[in-house]
């Protein structure tokens, strides 16, 4: 498999500092191209947020550069790609609390992790970023950490009910709050010809995914130029409908050999 990627990220309408964090890494390997994309929202609400998500963003590049390496060459690698990334979060929490305390401050930040590897692709999760598969159409992979998706999945909210309610971003987990932290971890096999969307909550709040389809479908994103235009557009967008947050995203398009 190969990859074209593009990431765009806009510090919005109102904030003076973006805490938004995020990273794409594409490196040839022995067993072809693998792709890494990072994205983390610093927590709004709390002070420094962009030391958060900036950290724990440098900590899966480390990860990238060092540690995949070694596992690339010795195959069959699922299973130690999430016992390592598990600790890697659960080491980013302990140093991100620690570092709060020793300064007298609170930070945070979300996380959702993709990496792909040969015919599969790995996540990690923590938090209300989101991973999309956009092809015939627009699916979202991960599972939204937030009081009022839980809500929903308990059939207590409806959608609507939750598009009013006023704690829409309520977290339920997140990296540098305490210390009993369970991200979530899966796979999948790799959709050739197809779109994975990385973004932050700052992205969708004021879009539909009827619009973010529209514009971010592979085939409106066959270029890098394209991609670029494309994230542009939909952060434009949002700025336009007063988005208040920081506004981030990531495109992924796959691509057979």
């Amino acid at each position: 498999m190969q990859y074209l990627a593009e990431a765009q990220t806009d510090i919005g309408t109102i904030k003076t500092i973006n805490q938004d964090s995020l990273m794409v890494k594409i490196a040839d390997t022995d067993i072809g191209e693998v792709l890494m994309a990072v994205i983390c929202d610093g927590l709004g609400g709390l002070q420094h947020g962009e030391i958060a998500s900036g950290n724990v963003v440098l900590g899966f590049q480390e990860w990238f550069c060092s540690t995949l390496p070694v596992l690339v060459a010795r195959r069959n690698i699922e299973q130690e790609i999430e016992t390592q990334w598990r600790a890697l979060v659960n080491e980013m929490n302990t140093r991100i609390i620690c570092y709060g305390e020793e300064n007298s401050i609170k930070l945070g930040t979300t996380l959702t992790a993709v990496l792909f590897v040969e015919e599969h692709y790995y996540v990690i999760h923590v938090g209300d970023c989101r991973l999309y598969h956009i092809n015939d159409n627009i699916k979202q992979l991960t599972r939204d950490q937030t009081f009022i998706a839980k809500q929903i999945e308990l059939e207590k909210m409806t959608l609507q009910e939750a598009q009013r309610d006023s704690r829409r971003n309520m977290l339920l987990q997140c990296i540098g709050v305490n210390n009993n932290l369970h991200p979530d971890f899966f796979c999948g096999t790799i959709s050739e010809d197809s779109i994975y969307l990385l973004c932050t909550d700052g992205f969708r709040h004021k879009i539909t995914e009827d619009e973010i389809y529209e514009y971010c479908n592979p085939n409106k994103n066959v270029k890098e130029q394209m991609m670029i235009q494309n994230l542009q557009y939909l952060i434009s967008l949002n700025k336009d409908r007063q988005e208040t947050d920081n506004i981030s995203a990531i495109l992924i398009r796959t691509r057979g050999r």
